[in-house]
């Protein structure tokens, strides 16, 4: 069922965006040759802690940290450790904070340094296709609008779109309905319909090469299946009466 927020459940979902966001960009303000993946996984924590929140990925369904950080072709949920970045790495930061019995949830993949400009386009494309797509993500229309400007942009540019995991409803469940892909299928159909109050995860995922992916041993840690680069970007949306708000922003924390 898709969950319709009130008008106060929203301004308590603003305060759980805002210090997502306020995470994911401190993350970023980390990525830099030399420091390991789990001293930016501490530093999210800590952060989190420190807003009166509660970090939504620790122990979900017993993933170990608080935030997913993804090296070069790891897509998504790269578990930190002692892993050192180097120049060059890319590096894809998903985090999320509960706060007031509501999660906010956004990733960005961030340059390591000086890195390829190769690399960079496969950062500067999957970022613009989040905005791409929610240009469409306006009261009465449909997911798979979302969907189709998202993947149109992408393959455009050469790259591909993952297709195993999508983006997805957030609320009171950092998972919530609905699905929302980031390609168009037509086994699915076009989608659920866009409804005031909504709030939506719209979180491209964007390989240089195939959209085909595993999973590691660790039952986590998703890469690409031919080795090459991928990039992450996400927000948290609501659906207005016109244009969208992403909540996932630092302004007034």
């Amino acid at each position: 069922m898709i969950s319709i927020k009130t008008k106060s459940e929203l301004e308590i979902m603003r305060k759980a965006c805002k210090i997502t966001a306020a995470a994911r960009a401190l993350a970023g303000e980390m990525v830099r040759p030399g420091i390991t993946t789990r001293e930016i996984d501490k530093a999210v924590h800590d952060f989190i802690l420190s807003q009166g929140a509660t970090p939504s990925f620790l122990h979900y369904q017993g993933y170990p940290a608080s935030a997913c950080i993804s090296v070069n072709d790891t897509i998504i949920h790269g578990i930190p450790g002692g892993r050192v970045l180097k120049e060059g790495d890319i590096v894809s930061v998903d985090v999320g904070a509960y706060w007031g019995g509501f999660h906010g949830d956004c990733a960005a993949t961030f340059a390591c340094g000086e890195i390829s400009p190769a690399a960079q386009k496969l950062i500067d494309v999957t970022r613009q296709s989040f905005f791409e797509g929610i240009q469409f993500a306006r009261q009465g229309n449909r997911i798979s609008d979302i969907s189709r400007g998202v993947q149109s942009y992408v393959e455009a540019n050469g790259f591909s779109v993952v297709r195993a995991f999508v983006g997805h409803g957030v609320g009171t469940h950092m998972h919530e309905e609905p699905e929302v892909p980031n390609y168009v299928d037509p086994r699915r159909g076009p989608g659920p319909r866009l409804f005031r109050n909504m709030t939506i995860a719209v979180e491209p995922m964007v390989n240089a090469g195939t959209c085909d992916c595993r999973i590691l041993g660790d039952g986590w840690t998703t890469v690409t299946a031919d080795g090459k680069l991928s990039a992450h970007y996400e927000n948290t949306v609501l659906i207005t009466d016109g244009e969208p708000e992403i909540l996932t922003v630092t302004e007034g924390l």
